[in-house]
């Protein structure tokens, strides 16, 4: 396929933002960024993007709409605003047990276009640190921990700021009016980050004992069970109920770690890292931070950019998690991903 024009590229991304768009819609659209386009040029371009097998017809006459060719079904499009204004009983839910045919769909999520400019970042990130002397990149590697351990720790609910959490990380000293559990939360990431940095190779290939480490580690003294979990668990905010016996568990688990390495794309490795371990729920508690760390780990044992995800909207980062146990959609989360692994490359190292 030739590489699509800058008007095709943006018709195709208006076509993945809606539930399918007209001929006449389609160049309504266009129209207000290009200037008038002719009905002609309009439907050339859609003859290209059919051909290209990226997009595809539903209905007829009248009613025929163009919609994104889902080859994933993990890259389903969904409303996120209109999903979230309905309530979590009223919402249509696909799934609300285990989808044991979501591993089976575990492949690449990100297209050409995005791995370019992921990868063409990635080169900025990694010509600034060939720059660095290693005690600069050594103190800019000390800040990004200091990050991500306390926006991780934000999203579960830790009211600690981020200043308290580079002093309590730098100098222990814990913050006036927080609870022991709050230090003890930040500092189990400090750990574990530390054992990630300092076993990077190791992550290239995921297993299931690394991950354990890496929860053992964040858990540590918070009253919670190390090793795949024995008990039933919900998830605050879905309907949504995970695997509830530990041999199921342990099966997704072994399913969801080869598929993953068996993926050439380390970029969509760490996202279904990140999604997977949290929708498995393979743990008591300290799921989702069990599953940020896996996820940079995989990125920093492929020589990617770190997250730290310190500007993501916390809310917006729960909404992505339950599209993905109701609906089985990364597609919300992945724009999230790329978004903070821009911001990452730009403002850190």
């Amino acid at each position: 396929m030739r590489k699509l024009s800058k008007r095709q590229q943006d018709i195709l991304d208006l076509i993945r933002r809606s539930q399918g768009l007209s001929n006449r819609k389609i160049r309504e659209e266009v129209s207000k960024k290009y200037g008038e386009v002719s009905r002609v040029t309009v439907v050339r371009d859609m003859e290209l993007l059919l051909r290209a097998g990226l997009v595809e017809k539903k209905g007829q006459g009248r009613s025929l709409v163009y919609v994104e060719k889902i080859t994933i079904p993990l890259l389903e499009y969904v409303a996120v605003d209109d999903y979230f204004r309905q309530e979590q009983d009223q919402r249509q839910v696909k799934y609300e047990r285990f989808n044991w045919e979501s591993i089976g769909w575990m492949g690449g999520v990100f297209d050409q276009r995005e791995l370019k400019n992921l990868a063409d970042l990635n080169k900025e990130y990694q010509l600034k640190v060939k720059k660095m002397s290693k005690a600069a990149w050594k103190k800019e590697l000390g800040r990004w921990l200091i990050e991500l351990a306390w926006k991780s720790s934000q999203i579960e609910g830790n009211t600690y700021s981020l200043l308290d959490t580079e002093v309590l990380i730098k100098e222990k000293k814990e913050a006036a009016g927080h609870s022991r559990e709050e230090a003890i939360m930040i500092l189990n990431h400090k750990k574990a980050l530390e054992y990630i940095l300092g076993n990077r190779s190791k992550f290239k290939i995921l297993r299931l004992r690394q991950i354990e480490d890496v929860h053992r580690m964040l858990v540590k003294d918070l009253g919670v069970a190390a090793g795949l979990r024995q008990k039933i668990v919900r998830v605050v905010g879905t309907n949504y109920r995970p695997l509830d016996n530990v041999y199921q568990i342990k099966e997704a688990m072994e399913k969801m770690v080869k598929k993953i390495n068996k993926l050439s794309d380390p970029f969509s490795k760490s996202l279904l890292a990140i999604m997977f371990l949290s929708y498995i729920q393979p743990f008591e508690d300290g799921n989702k931070r069990t599953s940020r760390l896996v996820g940079n780990a995989v990125l920093l044992a492929n020589g990617l950019c770190p997250l730290s995800l310190r500007t993501i909207d916390e809310v917006e980062y729960k909404k992505a998690m339950i599209l993905f146990y109701e609906q089985n959609s990364v597609r919300y989360f992945k724009e999230l991903f790329m978004e903070q692994f821009g911001w990452a490359v730009k403002n850190y190292f």
